[in-house]
């Protein structure tokens, strides 16, 4: 770690007042403390994060130092090689900070199939952490047996279900599901008799006895009543009347309270009417006109039942334990047991090629399965269901979900508002700014409701990559529309104040963007600068002066004295063409 990125993360800290998710500090004043055992723990299995030790958190992280930093060095990687299960070898560096030495340990999270890591004097049922906001929690038992399981193919949905057979199937599903098998897959199915290919799908395995019964998956998915077996393998729908759940005022527990039951494709197609039934119709606009559309895109809502019933945790430890949707006043969640499984981060959601599933014969079984009363098959997005389910809030304007993923639960949350509702989309014409991407109307119509934007928070909200992020980022700064503190991985984004109302006014309608050829032009009088001067002579940000610079350029005003326009240190001048309404000279 370079000692800008330490004093930036330690500005950041003092800023927020607090330790983050991925910075831990300790005073470390008498020597390593023990708790430092847990924080490399729940590192390792979490997100991994950066361990500082020398700075006092009581004190608003005063850089107290340490008496003997190389002996904390050596004590800290011993406690990683010796103590910890996986050992682990962070990065560890001594620096001096602020007339003080501090200890510096960067801790990589291990891949999936290394985890869970965990102190070998406790155990792996009790010595298990993982990282929730500023803090190291352990983790149940329940949630070390799912990242066990998480190292290898999960296979609970092939397990047999004893007492069962070929007569739990609903006969019309099967119909329909080997219908489209041998329309779809001949080479494999065509030739096969019913049994045979539900055999072959995996619907129906051997029990210990050689019998053929129904696997969990096979069940829930063509299953007459599959809760006959999983009395809680279901979906539950609550409508509460309150943003916090129940109406303490009046007594009014919930608004609707459903629990949808049957295979899942009669779960999925209940749990869409009963939510239906709940929600009301907006007005948005589009284009020139308005439209009635829906609370929530049903497309969106389809997609999140559909991956909460297919991929949840089918273990024994979880069958105890429904999906569950509910609304509130200013939110829809669809929760579901087990989090994310294989390479899917939150971060990663939508994105091209990312996909993996936990309940993979499931998931084969469901893409031949269609709605009851349609010809669409419950699992027909395969690999694309996060991205229809953003493309639907988008089409519908609204923000997009807030994804949580813990190791026992997951959970989307979908907003109850239009994030580019006809006031934020003629805020954004007023603005007078051409070019602007629809991502760059999405980050604004986020800072102006009062949200905050990093480069992880904009890539999140509009499913762009890094490197278009940063490049919109850099555009807003450049146009003067946001602002930037920190850098590199603390850099935050907010409004520019002039786009900020004062107290108690009204927003700001009227043009706002200064031009800045004059500016540019009459620091280019003196003779040839560099955009660097450029930028201390007009007080504007090198993004500003860099895309004026661009604008002028184009326009024939100045030109270069060398051809890289990329190096900072190329020089500008004006040209012999006068800028119409300069000073007269025009």
């Amino acid at each position: 770690m370079h000692e800008e990125e330490l004093a930036e993360i330690v500005e950041n800290l003092r800023l927020v007042g607090s330790d983050v998710s991925d910075v831990e500090v300790k005073k470390a004043e008498g020597g390593l403390p023990r708790s430092a055992r847990e924080t490399l723990v729940a590192f390792a299995n979490t997100r991994g994060g950066t361990l500082i030790l020398g700075l006092d958190e009581r004190s608003g992280f005063t850089a107290t130092g340490l008496s003997d930093p190389a002996k904390m060095s050596s004590d800290l990687a011993a406690m990683c090689a010796a103590d910890i299960e996986p050992p682990l070898r962070p990065h560890i560096g001594i620096h001096d900070f602020e007339d003080v030495t501090v200890l510096v340990a960067e801790i990589p999270e291990l891949p999936a199939h290394r985890k869970p890591c965990f102190s070998r004097g406790a155990g792996m049922s009790q010595g298990c952490f993982v990282r929730v906001g500023d803090g190291d929690r352990k983790l149940t038992s329940y949630e070390v047996q799912l990242l066990l399981a998480n190292r290898g193919q999960p296979r609970e949905d092939e397990a047999p279900v004893p007492g069962t057979g070929p007569a739990d199937f609903d006969a019309a599903l099967v119909t329909a599901f080997l219908a489209r098998l041998r329309t779809r897959r001949p080479y494999a199915f065509s030739e096969l008799d019913a049994v045979s290919a539900l055999r072959r799908a995996k619907a129906l395995v051997r029990d210990e006895n050689g019998a053929d019964v129904a696997s969990v998956g096979g069940l829930l998915a063509l299953g007459s009543y599959p809760q006959e077996h999983f009395p809680q393998l279901m979906l539950t729908f609550v409508h509460y009347p309150t943003t916090d759940g129940a109406d303490t005022t009046t007594g009014e527990r919930f608004v609707d309270n459903v629990v949808a039951e049957g295979p899942i494709p009669v779960i999925v197609r209940d749990a869409l009417l009963v939510v239906r039934k709940n929600m009301t119709r907006r007005s948005v606009v589009h284009g020139a006109g308005r439209a009635d559309i829906w609370q929530y895109p049903e497309a969106a809502l389809r997609e999140a039942i559909v991956n909460a019933l297919v991929h949840r945790d089918l273990s024994p430890e979880a069958r105890g334990t429904q999906v569950q949707v509910e609304m509130y006043p200013d939110r829809l969640t669809v929760r579901n047991p087990g989090g994310l499984f294989g390479p899917v981060t939150e971060d990663r959601l939508g994105e091209e090629g990312i996909s993996s599933a936990r309940n993979a014969g499931l998931l084969r079984v469901l893409e031949d399965v269609p709605l009851p009363g349609g010809t669409q098959a419950i699992c027909e997005n395969r690999g694309s269901g996060i991205r229809t389910m953003i493309n639907a809030l988008r089409a519908a304007r609204m923000s997009l979900p807030e994804f949580k993923n813990r190791v026992s639960t997951f959970s989307v949350t979908f907003p109850n508002h239009t994030l580019l509702g006809e006031e934020t989309v003629d805020w954004l014409k007023s603005l007078g700014e051409h070019g602007l991407s629809e991502s760059q109307c999405v980050g604004l119509a986020i800072l102006r409701e009062g949200g905050h934007l990093d480069n992880q928070t904009y890539r999140t909200e509009t499913r762009v990559d890094s490197r278009v992020a940063t490049q919109e980022l850099r555009d807003l700064i450049a146009r003067e529309l946001v602002v930037q503190t920190g850098n590199r991985r603390w850099a935050r984004y907010r409004l520019a104040p002039a786009l900020l109302p004062a107290a108690d006014a009204a927003p700001i309608t009227g043009p706002r963007r200064a031009d800045r050829r004059r500016e540019i032009l009459d620091a280019l009088r003196q003779g040839e600068r560099s955009r660097l001067e450029l930028a201390t002579a007009t007080g504007l940000t090198d993004q500003t002066v860099a895309r004026w610079l661009r604008i002028l350029r184009d326009e024939g005003l100045v030109e270069t004295t060398e051809e890289n326009v990329r190096n900072p240190a190329t020089r500008y001048r004006r040209t012999g063409k006068i800028a119409l309404g300069e000073d007269g000279e025009m």
